[in-house]
């Protein structure tokens, strides 16, 4: 209790002095909470169990399966092996709603047999998937849903030992699914072949993987979750996925799994929901168990067998298939009774009220606990959009235990920007102002567009800038003026985001080369077509192109930002001229400048730097190898000089719509 210190985020943040009792009662809640769940002991790690217990597992003389289902009344379990005989095979009732059934014999149950379990509730007989299955199939034929064993004693030989993700995440947001350009749904092994390399040549070295927990509905992009603990088999096997990963390790790629445990699906044949018969096994009863906007099911977070089987969830992924960390998906739906729909959070008090859910507060710091135990080193972020205060502070001073939360509002500002602005118009201001504005000592990772900008009824920013340009203006025989517009501002929005909304960066996959149109997957309204569900690498492949420009520059921008580890320093000496459209910062020994007018060029125009010294071009958007227009010369050298007002800078030419990197060169006065 003596190392937890309400001072801790009330120093960080004054703001919150008024709000010092909730600020309190946040950690009075997570630490009685955690005495509950784990005694005397001091880790959550021996807590967070359930997987090695519950499910399917070898015995020295056979199987044992093992289920809670507190509200069941008697339990069996059919499958292959025994010719789906429902009754053939009972489950022994123990205490606390345990059901439990031991397999004699080592080939009573093989890989590759399917298996459900039956549940017996007031007369009904109802079908379920075990909890814990770590393989879940569809069949072809009828569509229903069933476990498949795999075989536990499979060893996999994995050869990351060592490995630890770099200090600031370039991370690049992908869904394996949809990685292929074939129609179709791609593979683990065809993402591991293709797309891995990709990644790493592009400079990334952090991967958020989308729709890994097994999902009944392709389409909701692996958000509405059915079984927690079974990596989809959609893509492959498990043995894939954890060959996927242990290659990204040995290319330096850390890999992160979009967690969802803000909600549920739905069903019941496939899912939690009414797993022994009630909605309250897992889920809160009545419309508070309901998310209104989604039409999926809410966990009681209150439950402490709810939290066991979450938290053990996390330590599952991270233990058997060595993810270095999540990006929690849905964080304010989960936060606020309300899930924060209609609410712009514009005061503090909205943050600590009755409509807070204090339940789902500690279960999230809960969370952050355990996974910083298993790995120190692991990475988790946090997708909230209402600013919740402490949401990447320590749980010790008063916080939630985050690393990183997601700059949400940074994509709005770039689709109101490009839609209600004309070039003329844009506000330099705003845009600092928007790009740097977070909460204190709580780091962000900035981006401009994930998937949620490239689903179907939205526009990435290359198809808002260019549109139906891009179907004919894109090859690099012709001239077109839309095109040159919006590949200049491409890449300049990613360069400003990149380097001041946050101290880690995201990408959604093809969004570097102005991947064209929207994502839709398979379903009844568009015939059940892949032909928007899949990535054109073929287009940036393509050297007559302008996608390879696109690319060419988001490369040496990782490049750059990842060699003087820029995301980590603050940005200084900043100078915003609204008429001119000039935006002019340095962190540390580097100049960001930024000339947003659509027409005008600047000669002579003087850049204030603070430091003394020479400079030279490190990277220039206008260069022809990123489809400008090489106005921009490179062999310049920069010389300081000090103005009779004190300032120092020099004077540099800056072509319209072009953003240029300056380095101070060492040991050159």
């Amino acid at each position: 209790m003596s190392s937890f210190t309400k001072s801790g985020i009330l120093n960080i943040d004054p703001y919150l002095a008024p709000f010092e009792k909730d600020i309190d009662l946040r950690t009075e809640l997570f630490l009685s909470k955690k005495k509950a769940l784990v005694g005397n002991r001091k880790k959550l790690k021996g807590f967070a169990d359930g997987h090695n217990y519950f499910g399917f597992h070898r015995t020295r003389t056979g199987w044992v399966y093992r289920e809670w289902a507190p509200a069941a009344e008697a339990m069996y379990l059919t499958g292959d092996f025994n010719g789906w005989n429902l009754e053939e095979c009972p489950m022994e009732k123990l205490e606390n709603g345990i059901f439990e059934v031991h397999l004699k014999g080592k080939n009573a149950l093989r890989a590759g047999q399917k298996v459900q379990a039956i549940i017996i509730n007031s007369g009904r007989i109802l079908r379920r998937i075990p909890l814990y299955a770590t393989r879940v199939v569809q069949d072809p034929v009828t569509y229903s849903w069933c476990a498949e064993i795999e075989d536990p004693h499979e060893k996999f030989l994995w050869t990351d030992s060592g490995f630890v993700p770099e200090k600031t995440p370039f991370i690049y947001e992908c869904h394996i699914g949809m990685a292929q350009e074939k129609g179709a749904v791609g593979t683990y092994k065809e993402f591991t072949e293709n797309i891995l390399p990709r990644i790493r040549d592009l400079g990334y070295n952090t991967i958020q993987i989308m729709a890994i927990m097994e999902h009944p509905y392709y389409g909701s992009f692996g958000y509405q979750v059915s079984n927690f603990f079974a990596a989809s088999s959609r893509y492959g096997s498990s043995r894939d996925l954890k060959e996927l990963i242990n290659t990204a390790h040995g290319m330096g790629i850390a890999v992160l799994l979009d967690v969802v445990h803000s909600h549920a699906v739905k069903n019941t044949n496939e899912g939690l929901n009414e797993f022994d018969g009630t909605v309250y096994q897992f889920f809160h009863e009545g419309e508070k168990g309901n998310h209104s906007a989604w039409g999926t099911k809410l966990f009681n977070y209150g439950k402490n067998e709810v939290l066991h089987f979450l938290l053990s969830n996390l330590k599952y992924w991270m233990e058997v298939f060595h993810f270095d960390g999540f990006r929690f998906d849905g964080v304010t739906s989960m936060l606020y009774h309300d899930h924060g729909l209609g609410s712009a959070f514009t005061n503090y008090g909205m943050y600590f009220s009755l409509n807070t859910d204090t339940d789902a507060v500690t279960y999230l710091q809960l969370a952050n606990e355990l996974i910083h135990e298993i790995n120190p080193k692991a990475i988790t972020i946090a997708e909230d959009m209402s600013g919740m205060p402490g949401m990447c502070i320590p749980i010790k001073d008063g916080g939630l235990g985050f690393d990183y939360r997601l700059s949400m509002g940074v994509p709005d500002l770039w689709i109101k920007t490009i839609k209600e602005c004309t070039d003329e118009s844009w506000d330099i201001v705003k845009l600092w102002y928007e790009l740097t504005s977070r909460r204190p000592q709580e780091k962000n990772i900035g981006y401009c567009e994930s998937h949620d900008q490239a689903l179907v009824g939205d526009k990435t920013i290359m198809f808002r800038l260019c549109d139906a340009e891009m179907y004919t203006g894109m090859s690099k025989f012709g001239n077109n003026l839309v095109i040159d517009r919006g590949i200049a501002l491409h890449k300049m929005i990613r360069l400003v985001t990149a380097s001041l909304a946050g101290e880690g960066y995201l990408n959604f996959m093809g969004n570097e080369f102005g991947h064209p149109e929207w994502i839709d997957f398979p379903r009844e309204g568009n015939g059940w077509s892949y032909h928007y569900c899949r990535r054109q690498w073929s287009l940036v492949d393509n050297p007559d192109l302008r996608y390879r420009e696109l690319c060419s520059f988001d490369k040496a921008m990782i490049k750059l930002l990842k060699e003087e580890d820029l995301l980590s320093l603050p940005a200084e000496n900043r100078w915003l001229h609204q008429e001119d459209k000039i935006l002019i910062y340095t962190k540390e020994d580097t100049v960001f400048i930024f000339n947003f007018h659509p027409t005008k060029s600047f000669d002579g125009y003087f850049v204030p730097v603070g430091k003394e010294g020479t400079y030279r071009v490190a990277l220039s958007s206008d260069d022809a190898e990123f489809g400008g227009f090489s106005r921009v010369d490179s062999s310049v050298r920069y010389k300081t000089i000090t103005t009779p007002h004190g300032w120092v800078g020099f004077k540099c030419y800056l072509p319209s719509r072009t953003a240029i990197v300056l380095k101070k060169m060492k040991n050159i006065k």
